[in-house]
């Protein structure tokens, strides 16, 4: 019996829209982010701050690279690739915890003449100004990626987000350093403070490297969404069973196989219509995805009565 196959080459036009805008946006704030830190760090001296200042130079560099990757990733397939193009996000993802963990270590490097000769902190106000300024623009930025991302479910996009999550806390960190230097005289807080920010940033880049290497071992996915596939695949009523659930996800786009059984009774023309049916379902839950669906007879279990169970 043949496969029936249903091809979504591309997520919805209104997807594609909103994972562009978040690159962009992407782009803006940590473009604007750099020049504020660089005029601050200019007044202060403080190596923290410094800290997030590179850490802002690395955003902007992954997420120009993320812009790309994100554009390459939405072009629709092609003769040499039938599957589409959206491994470009992952590779994008794998780029970007390269980028950081280097960035991890360049800290650690400049932090290590600061402790052995404490430097005071000048200008403590406009640092703690700007940082205050950098947590605001970055919490707009993530609550917008946290939407996209939702929508979209784009890995890219996710590997941006994680680590200007991250910066949120790191730009708190920032004017806890400044105070504790500027109103204690704790200059020994400073050069710390860079260095828990560096550890930090290498555990954001083992997080985006390990999501990024699942995505391109074609890693299955999710359990929920897997039990999520097998119930909407066995609520129709003329699917006795499932079995050889295959998944992966390439970019923002999924690929689901399955074998469905049923009644061996029935026509085909039935049987093809049951399994557009089920893929209409899936298209449903999962915008986007590419569904290629088997039909096999039931035998029902060992005892030879049907029992619905996904083995």
């Amino acid at each position: 019996m043949s496969d029936h196959v249903k091809d979504i080459a591309m997520p919805p036009t209104q997807n594609a829209r909103l994972m562009r805008s978040a690159t962009y946006a992407a782009v803006g704030v940590a473009f604007v982010l750099i020049a504020v830190k660089f005029f601050a760090w200019q007044l202060t001296g403080s190596l923290s701050l410094f800290a997030t200042l590179i850490d802002s130079l690395l955003d902007a560099a992954a997420s120009l690279i993320n812009l790309l990757a994100v554009r390459h990733a939405l072009s629709p397939a092609d003769r040499e690739h039938r599957f589409g193009h959206g491994k470009a996000e992952p590779l994008a993802a794998l780029g970007q915890s390269a980028f950081i963990a280097g960035s991890a270590a360049f800290l650690v490097i400049e932090a290590i003449p600061r402790f052995i000769t404490p430097q005071a902190v000048t200008h403590s106000g406009v640092g703690i100004g700007v940082m205050v300024f950098a947590i605001a623009a970055t919490l707009g930025l993530a609550a917008f990626q946290t939407y996209v991302i939702k929508r979209t479910s784009s890995v890219a996009i996710t590997a941006d987000a994680l680590h200007y999550k991250g910066d949120i806390l790191v730009n708190a960190a920032v004017i806890v350093s400044l105070l504790l230097s500027a109103q204690l005289g704790w200059h020994w807080a400073d050069p710390l403070f860079g260095v828990g920010i560096a550890a930090y940033i290498v555990y954001n880049a083992w997080l985006i490297a390990k999501s990024a290497l699942n995505m391109l071992m074609d890693r299955e996915l999710p359990d929920e969404l897997r039990e999520q596939i097998q119930e909407m695949v066995l609520n129709h009523d003329q699917v006795l069973g499932i079995h050889d659930l295959r998944t992966r996800a390439s970019g923002p786009q999924k690929f689901i196989q399955c074998h469905i059984e049923m009644d061996g009774s029935i026509s085909l023309h039935d049987a093809h219509e049951v399994a557009d049916q089920v893929e209409r379902q899936l298209g449903d839950a999962f915008p986007g995805a590419e569904v290629i669906i088997h039909q096999d007879p039931y035998l029902g279990d060992a005892s030879g009565s049907p029992d619905k169970s996904a083995t």
